[in-house]
């Protein structure tokens, strides 16, 4: 009788243990080139017992992963349900700033917007996510955003997982605090971690090398990537495409808004299972998730300077036709060299005694304002960036637009595993970063990009500045009110209308390209008409209208 009681014991023991593991959820996929997303309040089951009020796309929280190819032309069309004004960003996307999705894109309760850009990006793990002024962090809790993968020629001739799901498999990493009732509490640092928005999740895996896409979609928090055994994983990726080589680690720090793909050979061990897991124990206190605050502090919360589970993984048996080892190479990569710069720009991260809140952190010693044009880049300028901190803490530095090179940290050079393109970087404090880009293809004298902390904490106090490059589409500074002015059919692909409201008649139109070069000339008298644009090649365009006191109408079309 005694044995048969451990007996039962030990199998609800084991029971327990399993149950204390939630599947973890793969986002929906979606393809091709033309998209729609809707952006909608909604409700998640995400704890036992009452609902958790959430946001989500296309779903109740997070969104879909989106599949596209370089070279193609992708449209995206977002309808904006919430009770509020929101933007999508595509984060990592080299395309013209008047598709960006920042601040000066914002979509309005209840109605569409629908930008369009060839996708130029290598590929790797991208992702979507609000981007709306002081407004972000709130936007991001409540679960607003996605992944994007794309794919290339360079990539797809390679020997990697890449059966989404299955061998390939997207996590977004976040942290919430919860209320007795279930519900988010806003905070920088949650106590509950959340992968793919699931507490506690597990997942099954096959016995061969798995492909982990890794994005960091938290509001602060590093995470110390390992796994359990401290096994060696191999990067491959670094935000803006693949290594020259896989590069062997047992650790490495993602930070907000920073992507990774890391391989794990998992070859021959079927029937056991590993957990991947953040060693933040082992960050300094400067680096967001490695503070230790004490109990009732105002940043205090469960996982500061602790070691905690991202995911718990049951390895399975392998697939029909698995991969079993690593690439010794991936792709080569041309950087600039940094000869090729003809400008180095200063961008300072410091401290301040005064914020909206107490004391807080400042780019280029001011807060943010939606007018305030820090840098004017001139079109395909190659330049090196010097992001110098002074601040006793470490922030993730976002860029728009360009994929950069990191040049050196505190004048080494970057480490294997980062020597790729970037468009985040981790910057520690009291420490100077140079990188360099180019600022190719898009120019816009109206439209900003922007540069920013990507704690969205930070962001939202105003930690961010912006940039125009320049040789922008003639006159577009003396821009009338464009919202006169209508284009169609857009895309075209011949013939081009226009037409004008309240009966403005226009005298000029000018076609200007996105290098701001003019590209064809037509003489009107009218308010609507037609054009003949079947000779320009495909591409993105902008109109220009001049009426007889000359005021300028302008709207960009695609050519297909």
């Amino acid at each position: 009788m005694r044995k048969l009681t451990l007996a039962v014991l030990l199998f609800l023991a084991v029971a327990n243990v399993k149950a204390q593991y939630n599947p973890l959820w793969i986002p929906d996929t979606l393809s091709g080139t033309t998209f729609n997303l809707t952006i909608r309040d909604t409700f998640t089951q995400i704890l036992t017992g009452n609902q958790t009020i959430t946001g989500g796309i296309n779903g109740s929280f997070w969104g879909p992963t989106l599949i596209w190819n370089k070279g193609d032309v992708v449209h995206m069309n977002v309808n904006n349900q919430l009770m509020d004004t929101t933007t999508i960003h595509w984060h990592g996307m080299h395309l013209p700033a008047l598709m960006d999705g920042g601040p000066h894109q914002p979509i309005a309760p209840y109605t569409t917007w629908s930008p369009y850009w060839k996708i130029d990006n290598n590929a790797a793990l991208y992702w979507y996510h609000p981007h709306l002024h002081m407004m972000a962090q709130e936007q991001l809790e409540m679960g607003i955003g996605g992944m994007i993968i794309v794919r290339d020629a360079v990539e797809s001739a390679l020997a990697l997982p890449r059966t989404y799901g299955v061998d390939d498999i997207p996590l977004a990493l976040t942290d919430r605090k919860f209320d007795a009732l279930n519900q988010f509490v806003a905070a920088s640092y949650g106590d509950s971690m959340m992968t793919n928005g699931v507490v506690r999740a597990e997942h099954t895996i096959p016995a061969q090398v798995v492909r982990l896409r890794l994005l960091d979609a938290a509001i602060e928090r590093s995470y110390n990537i390992g796994f359990s055994d401290n096994r060696t994983f191999y990067v491959i990726t670094t935000d803006g495409g693949l290594l020259n080589a896989p590069v062997a680690v047992t650790r490495f720090m993602v930070s907000a808004g920073e992507r990774v793909e890391i391989l794990v050979n998992c070859t021959g061990q079927n029937g056991t299972s590993v957990d991947l897991k953040a060693f933040n124990s082992e960050l300094n206190g400067q680096i967001p998730g490695g503070e230790n605050f004490p109990t009732g502090a105002p940043l205090a919360n469960a996982l500061g300077h602790a070691d905690f589970n991202i995911l718990h993984l049951n390895i399975g048996a392998p697939t029909a036709s698995p991969i079993t080892t690593i690439p010794a190479t991936l792709r080569t990569n041309t950087f600039y060299p940094e000869s090729s710069a003809v400008a180095t720009r200063t961008v300072t991260i410091s401290d301040s005694a005064i914020g909206p809140g107490g004391p807080t952190f400042l780019i280029n010693h001011k807060f943010f304002a939606m007018d305030d044009i820090d840098y004017h880049v001139p079109l395909d300028n190659t330049e090196i960036w010097e992001v110098k901190s002074t601040s006793g803490f470490g922030h993730p530095f976002h860029i728009h637009d360009v994929e950069f090179h990191i040049l050196d940290i505190n004048g080494a050079a970057p480490p294997a595993y980062q020597d790729g393109w970037k468009d985040v970087v981790f910057v520690p404090r009291n420490t100077t970063v140079r990188f360099i880009a180019r600022f190719s293809d898009y120019s816009d004298s109206l439209k900003p990009y922007m540069f920013h902390c990507h704690i969205a904490t930070h962001e939202d106090i105003g930690m961010m500045g912006q940039f125009v490059v320049g040789n922008s589409p003639a006159g577009i500074m003396n821009v009338a009110q464009n919202s006169k002015m209508k284009l169609y059919p857009n895309p075209v692909k011949g013939i081009l209308h226009y037409e004008m409201e309240g009966g403005i008649v226009v005298q000029n139109a000018t076609v200007i390209n996105v290098r701001g070069q003019v590209v064809a000339n037509f003489s009107l008298n009218g308010s609507r008409g037609e054009l003949d644009v079947s000779s320009l090649a495909n591409g993105l365009y902008f109109l220009r209208l001049t009426d007889g006191e000359g005021k300028t109408y302008v709207k960009s079309y695609l050519m297909e």
